[in-house]
């Protein structure tokens, strides 16, 4: 991909984001359609580029890991130029971080477009999204945490898959890397159970599910981080959540604050839209321990008891070391009570 120059990219960007903004974001007539779009899936030797829609990084070993992480996936890797600057706690201007997701999506080399991190700043960027290119040049988008908000935008306006899972700068570990592989390359439809290794102990600790609500139910997954979905909500970016199987993970909140952000899918009346719940990684999310707290699982279960709708806690997606590549726009079947995923169709071509 030629360089690209920032001055540049706030000309094009700002004149062609006017126009979409004034347009609706044409695209979301793609919205409302009952199929979805396939990207190719990826095989070794494919390029990649890297792009930073979200958080600033100041760590350039963060960087260099991210690419020999990606390389030992057998991809060829770019970096997006603006990649490692720094305008406030972002890379660039919005404009500029908006500008160079379309490009990857543009040029023909790049097979997969994948965040470098999250952080916040991606809603931001939401408005000078080209969706009527990114419909026209369909292709993996990949990351999870801030990037919820690109993820389900492009979902919505162009009916285009997109993947929940590792970012660049994510750790990549074993498990996770092969749910990439298998998804991604391989085009498999998982059965997605968590792993029952009970370690030293008697029965499973780690990575274990709990039903909120019995049974099961199938639509199709969108969501993903709670903090970003809700300050979306009411936007023209916020995902339709009528009868799909609505994933949500969070890191680093107060109980009381996923409460509060609960109840407000709740009095949108997206919780009782929603064909079914699943939880994953709620990492770090705790009470200040004071008399009379409520539990995480309290609040779960006082939110969605009431919709009737099936429920889980702890599928393994979001902030967890292992995470498994959730297809946003993917048809699922969820099983509350046996705590499993099913999917129901490949999500790559």
């Amino acid at each position: 991909m030629d360089k690209i120059d920032r001055r540049d990219l706030l000309k094009t960007s700002v004149a062609a984001s006017a126009a979409l903004i004034a347009a609706g974001s044409t695209s979301s007539a793609l919205a409302q359609s009952t199929s979805m779009v396939k990207p190719a899936r990826l095989i070794e030797g494919d390029t990649v580029m890297i792009v930073a829609p979200a958080g600033v990084e100041y760590n350039k070993l963060r960087l260099k890991l991210s690419i020999e992480s990606l390389e030992a996936l057998g991809l060829d890797v770019r970096v997006a130029e603006h990649t490692m600057d720094r305008f406030g706690y972002f890379p660039a201007e919005d404009e500029v971080r908006a500008a160079e997701v379309n490009a990857a999506f543009a040029d023909n080399e790049i097979k997969a477009v994948i965040a470098l991190k999250g952080g916040w700043g991606a809603a931001r960027t939401l408005p000078f999204l080209d969706y009527d290119l990114i419909a026209k040049n369909p292709k993996i988008l990949l990351g999870y945490s801030d990037i919820t908000a690109l993820l389900n935008a492009i979902n919505l306006k162009t009916g285009l898959m997109t993947f929940h899972g590792p970012t660049a700068g994510s750790a990549w570990s074993s498990f996770s890397a092969q749910n990439v592989r298998e998804i991604l390359f391989d085009g498999a439809a998982q059965y997605m159970e968590n792993p029952q290794d009970k370690g030293d102990f008697l029965t499973v600790r780690k990575n274990r599910t709990e039903t909120i609500v019995s049974g099961t139910a199938e639509g199709r997954l969108v969501g993903g981080n709670l903090s970003v979905l809700t300050a979306v909500q009411g936007t023209p970016y916020f995902p339709d959540i009528k009868d799909k199987i609505l994933m949500i993970e969070e890191i680093g909140e107060n109980i009381y604050r996923v409460d509060r952000m609960l109840t407000q899918l709740a009095l949108g009346g997206h919780l009782k839209d929603c064909a079914g719940i699943l939880f994953g990684g709620m990492t770090n999310v705790d009470s200040d321990g004071g008399f009379g707290d409520f539990s995480l699982m309290d609040i779960l279960e006082q939110h969605c008891k009431p919709t009737a709708k099936p429920a889980f806690t702890g599928a393994m997606f979001g902030h967890i070391p292992d995470k498994r590549t959730m297809a946003v726009g993917c048809r699922v079947k969820m099983n509350a009570d046996k705590g499993t995923v099913t999917m129901l169709e490949s999500a790559v071509s």
